[in-house]
């Protein structure tokens, strides 16, 4: 009789030790899955993605123009970021040695080169508004 207490007192122990496991288990899963959702929402208000994709974009765009061409290109996103921080637009943007360079932080920059071999020269419209005109 005794053998079959203790075998019935040690499948209680490990049974509650399962389920002990597994809601440790769960609750860090729901902890690493909460602060991977938290640290993707903070990046993508972050000005990094936006200096990225609108170097790329300007720097595919002058890869595909040919000389005589103007391309018109909205930037509305990029000129909210500059007047956060009351920037002026003229610095956010620039063409030099075949390299488009957009800067909307404080601590960095994101630049991107182009192959085609033409001279770009870019305006800034006061409609948020790029005007890219190669020579």
């Amino acid at each position: 009789m005794k053998k079959r207490e203790r075998q019935g007192y040690f499948l209680k122990s490990k049974k509650g030790e399962m389920l002990t496991e597994n809601v440790v288990f769960i609750i860090l899963n729901l902890a690493f899955f909460s602060i991977i959702i938290l640290f993707l929402f903070l990046k993508m208000g972050d000005a990094a993605p936006i200096e990225e994709r609108y170097a790329k974009q300007i720097a595919l765009l002058i890869d595909a123009a040919r000389p005589g061409m103007l391309i018109t290109l909205d930037i509305s996103e990029a000129v909210e970021k500059a007047e956060d921080k009351s920037w002026p637009l003229e610095g956010i943007i620039s063409i030099k040695d075949n390299c488009v360079t957009v800067k909307l932080r404080d601590d960095g920059f994101y630049t991107y080169s182009f192959f085609n071999d033409v001279d770009a020269q870019f305006e800034m419209k006061e409609n948020n508004k790029l005007d890219i005109r190669i020579r």
